[in-house]
């Protein structure tokens, strides 16, 4: 957007801003949870008392560090790392070496209370959010399976603790626009609900040369939230929450950055190294359902909470997969989700010698998947004319005479339809002792019993092709190659059909010590064990087909009454491609890990200085890693063998004076495999785990110029923080790695009573750094970082 219309823009908020003119709260809050009281159904006390490592951001926080999606909290946390990259489909996780980018997530999301069961749901709108929980580390015992890495609670805004409505309105460069409004309302003691909606447009930052610069990743979504909260009696609470968000987005802004092999570059792609030139445009669009009920009793001696969650997603990704401007192939999947889940929880009263958690959960998840392939000419060329031709080449030393294969067909369909339901239940108990042998020392023992039962029934077909081909064959004494076209009939009819499942049984324990020697000043030494369920790669059919069609043409061409010769001569099986069955193709398995650590809490000068300290020693295995196929037809999950991670985080916040408050948070990751080898020749031990930053840096300042009364504003804010991460190496060769960058982001508040304009900046240096990296067929790929966008945002609550 142009400077004239950003300023026209601002204009018209600050003549819309005269209208909020009431008292503004200016109280400042340290620390968040002295000031905010969320109901935890599992949690016996506040979290920094609990033997965990832990960050909370309160809606201060979040906006000062302009946090409106979960990527927003990379390196604002400490060893966490959040790529932001592809669509809102792709939300990568990474806590302490441990993360995914597909399948299952590494790292637990809860709103509400609800679990988030899949990450294709992670990426949502918070303009209604209060306040965001990090718990680092394995949170098995209470939480369960893929909360390994650890676990983000957000939590949305009590109709009870607000009241009014809620505006905001805002504008940026690169043409983005956004505005929301929530209402809350407080009907009577007993009832209250809130209802809003909220509508964000992206204008995009990159471009597509091969597409007549046409903008690779505008998107706009829309959505809204109801929440109601009714109170029955002084002992029951229902809490209500239904939230639903559209999006549609383009996608997938990916650089071509050349061959791997700089010898085999292609001379017709050179131009396009370093620019997005893909011929297809690629796009995601997403419905979004959520609905929570979350009931809960207290009586005299416990809670007693049970929570029932629904989730409906459904979704299409369009991806050209070859990510050139040569016409190769495409995939196309849409995603169709309903997930029910239930939890009872019981637990005892605070403040108790002996505080307990008990419960029991499980969920069902329907989740159908249409992912079709299209192979375009080139592709058909390169994939099943090129895997039969890397045989023949192979032969010439055998004594078989040289051949050579083209096809002319222009298209080839593979077909993909699976159902991949997935059953878990579970049952879990934690106990704390306090004042164990002296007083302030606590020991907590929890143990988890989890079952999972996945299923994939699939069917996978390419689409009955006659191909149109001919084979060359030329060999000593021949004075003429010998040309047989359309030699034998040939048709592209491979398909897989059936059906596979597996379960897994799992224990979660958890062992804690903690003293306690003042109230929000603890140490504590911890031992937790995570655990992320297995699945099936779907994307791997397109392997198994291309390689049961290249064996049936090599087939249909030995058979030829030509070149009969060809059976007499060489063993014709012997030079199939092989292709593995579906169950070792498609299957990962869990990965398991032990967190051992210890940590500290520290409030300090009256409560102006909060100090998170710990460390930690993570021994993993079976890890799962993410990564394209061999042949570019998918990204798949594959274990490594052993791995493991150890590192420090520190987090201080610091009040300074009543108007001046910095923060900072540093954390230190060293993760490399213990055994991981591919092949005789491909042997990773010791390199670093992919995606892991070695550092994580967030440094962040405050200060409030309050002003007398009477005056045309009552204060001015300015914040400024500086987020950095890095090294991150981006393979298991570790051959391609991002140094260690940093973002400078600003704000600028003028507050009057109940309104303030908000003028932002983000990447003010305008830092060029990679955001991810993958290699895909001989080639590599890289999507950057946002460049400097500036903005102005309105905020009125009336």
């Amino acid at each position: 957007m142009e400077k004239s219309k950003l300023l026209t823009f601002a204009l018209a908020l600050l003549s819309i801003g005269n209208v909020c003119a009431e008292e503004v709260d200016t109280l400042k809050i340290v620390d968040v949870e002295e000031v905010l009281i969320i109901a935890a159904p599992k949690e016996n006390r506040k979290l920094r008392e609990l033997p965990n490592a832990v960050t909370l951001l309160s809606q201060q926080d979040m906006q000062a560090a302009q946090v409106n999606s979960i990527k927003n909290l990379s390196a604002l946390v400490p060893n966490i790392f959040i790529p932001d990259y592809g669509s809102r489909l792709t939300s990568a996780v990474y806590i302490r070496g441990i993360g995914s980018r597909i399948n299952t997530p590494s790292v637990g999301l809860y709103v509400d209370n609800i679990p988030y069961i899949d990450k294709s749901a992670f990426d949502f709108n918070y303009s209604d959010v209060e306040r965001i929980d990090v718990l680092r580390g394995p949170q098995g015992t209470l939480y369960g399976r893929n909360a390994m890495g650890g676990l983000i609670k957000i939590h949305t805004k009590s109709p009870f603790s607000y009241q009014g409505t809620d505006l905001r309105m805002g504008a940026g460069t690169h043409n983005a626009y956004n505005t929301s409004m929530t209402h809350y309302h407080r009907i009577s003691e007993r009832f209250a609900f809130s209802a809003g909606g909220f509508y964000d447009y992206q204008g995009g930052f990159f471009r597509n040369v091969t597409r007549n610069n046409e903008k690779v990743d505008e998107g706009q979504s829309a959505g809204g939230r109801f929440r109601g909260i009714y109170l029955p009696t002084e002992n029951w609470k229902v809490d209500l929450n239904v939230s639903y968000e559209y999006s549609d987005q383009g996608g997938y802004p990916y650089f071509y950055m050349g061959s791997l092999d700089p010898a085999a570059q292609k001379e017709n792609l050179k131009p396009y190294i370093d620019k997005i030139s893909n011929d297809e445009a690629g796009s995601y669009y997403r419905n979004l359902m959520n609905a929570g009920l979350n009931l809960e009793y207290q009586a005299q001696n416990f809670t007693l909470s049970a929570v029932t969650g629904y989730q409906f997603l459904k979704d299409r990704m369009f991806i050209d997969q070859d990510f050139t401007p040569e016409n190769i192939f495409n995939i196309e999947q849409k995603q169709k989700m309903n997930t029910i889940s239930e939890e009872i929880i019981l637990k005892s009263k605070p403040n108790r010698r002996w505080e307990w958690t008990t419960g029991a959960f499980g969920f069902y998840q329907w989740l159908h998947t249409d992912g079709p392939v299209v192979f375009h000419k080139e592709g058909i060329n390169q994939v099943i004319e090129g895997n039969a031709n890397n045989v023949f080449e192979g032969l010439i030393a055998k004594g078989a005479p040289d051949m050579r294969m083209s096809i002319n067909n222009e298209n080839m369909r593979v077909s993909g339809s699976f159902d991949t339901p997935t059953l878990s239940g579970a049952i879990f108990h934690q106990s704390t002792f306090n004042d164990l042998f002296v007083k302030g020392l606590s020991a907590t023992v929890g143990l988890r019993l989890d079952y999972e039962k996945i299923k994939m029934d699939y069917n996978s077909a390419s689409t009955p092709t006659d191909f149109d081909f001919k084979v060359t064959v030329s060999r000593p004494g021949i004075p003429f190659p010998i040309v047989i076209e359309n030699a034998a009939p040939l048709q592209g009819n491979a398909d897989y059909s059936g059906n596979e499942s597996t379960d897994y049984v799992q224990l979660l324990p958890k062992f804690a010590l903690q003293y306690e020697w003042k109230k929000g000043n603890n140490v504590y030494v911890t031992a937790t064990r995570g655990y992320r369920s297995g699945g099936y790669n779907i994307q791997m059919f397109s392997d198994l087909i291309t390689g049961v069609l290249s064996n049936s043409m090599i087939d249909a061409i030995v058979k030829d009454e030509n070149l009969k010769m060809m059976e007499q001569m060489i063993d014709v099986e012997s030079i199939k491609q092989h292709v593995p069955d579906v169950r070792d193709a498609t299957r990962y398995k869990p990965e398991y890990t032990w967190n051992y650590e210890i940590g500290s809490h520290l409030t300090l000068l009256e409560g102006r200085l909060l100090t998170d300290l710990s460390v930690f020693y993570m021994d993993t295995r079976d890890q799962q890693i993410a990564k394209f196929a061999e042949s570019g037809l998918g990204r798949i999950t594959v274990n490594a063998g052993k791995s493991r991670s150890y590192g420090a985080e520190a987090s201080l916040r610091a009040a300074v004076t009543d108007a001046f408050t910095l923060n900072a948070c540093y954390g230190y990751t060293y993760a490399t495999f213990k055994d991981y080898a591919t092949s005789n020749d491909n042997n990773y031990k010791g390199n670093y785990v992919p995606f892991v930053p070695k550092h994580t840096l967030s440094l962040g300042g405050q200060y409030i110029f309050r002003i007398n009364p009477g005056h045309w504003l009552d204060r001015i804010q300015v914040n400024a923080d500086y987020t950095g991460a890095g090294r991150i190496y981006w393979t298991e060769q570790n051959d391609v790695s991002q140094a260690f960058y940093g973002t400078l982001n600003g704000r600028l508040s003028l507050q009057k009573g109940n309104g303030q304009i908000d003028f932002w900046v983000r990447n003010v240096l305008d830092k060029d750094y990679a955001a991810f990296y993958f290699e895909s067929m001989g080639n590599g790929f890289m999507q950057k970082g946002r460049p400097i966008q500036t903005g102005i945002e309105l905020r009125c609550r009336f």
